[in-house]
């Protein structure tokens, strides 16, 4: 399953959700088994080669998510979570909203 998460950086442990505007990167976690496998740093979305992107996983529920959903990734937003680490142990759980809730 792989899942894009807007980033101030490219350090797995240290880098942050950011929101769309302040975007540095874009990291696709690749998440199996209820781990994250690998984390791949992007400067622009457009290059990235998978096929599917199965989530996407905005700061807040006020961003431009709409391009997002017509691509077909479901919009999940993070609670109160920073890190990769964190949003994806919550992702695991569960424990993040949907856009539009």
């Amino acid at each position: 399953m792989l899942i894009l998460i807007p980033v101030d950086g490219v350090d797995e442990k240290l880098s942050t959700i950011t929101t769309l505007s302040n975007i540095k990167k874009w990291a696709l976690v690749t998440f199996d088994d209820g781990v994250i496998s690998k984390v791949d740093f992007y400067d622009d979305r457009s290059t990235i080669e998978a096929e599917w992107i199965d989530f996407i996983i905005l700061e807040n529920k006020f961003e431009n998510y709409l391009d997002f959903m017509n691509e077909g990734m479901m919009v999940l937003v993070r609670r109160k979570e920073e890190s990769i680490e964190d949003i994806m142990e919550a992702f695991r759980f569960k424990e993040l909203d949907e856009a539009g809730i």
